[in-house]
């Protein structure tokens, strides 16, 4: 387990990856049998695809001297954005085929909609630091 000081070290949006990862692991250990090969082994991939992509874009060395490497950054940041946007569509599903309970299914919703918008921040953020492009526009998309 991590300490507060561990977790105080770590980007906001990697801490609340790593939230909805847990709680996608508890909620989808619960779900039916006949769900598990579908609905619950995708959620719970893709919940750890987030927090690996997240991770690897924060490994990657990214300053105005070195903004060769941002493309690859960016890219691992577009592939958590996918993953969330994938989970939250099968969150959807699973709560429509009773995979998985409303209660449950808004929770990731709404942790997972967090991690997309303090992604989408970061990814703002690089642009305007790194003065790439129009950080004004888009964000996520």
């Amino acid at each position: 387990m991590q300490t507060d000081a561990g977790r105080k070290s770590e980007l906001r949006v990697i801490t609340a990856a790593k939230d909805l990862c847990r709680y996608v692991m508890t909620v989808t250990h619960k779900s039916p049998k006949e769900f598990r090969f579908t609905y619950t082994v995708r959620l719970q991939n893709l919940s750890i695809d987030i927090v690996e992509a997240l991770y690897r874009a924060n490994d990657v060395f990214v300053t105005r001297e070195h903004r060769e490497t941002y493309r690859e950054r960016y890219a691992y940041m577009r592939k958590a954005v996918n993953s969330i946007r994938l989970m939250l569509f099968l969150a959807e599903l699973s709560v429509q085929q009773k995979a998985i309970l409303m209660k449950q299914y808004e929770q990731i919703a709404k942790q997972g909609t967090e991690v997309l918008r303090l992604t989408g921040a970061w990814i703002v953020s690089d642009k305007k630091r790194l003065g790439i492009g129009n950080p004004s526009g888009r964000g996520v998309s």
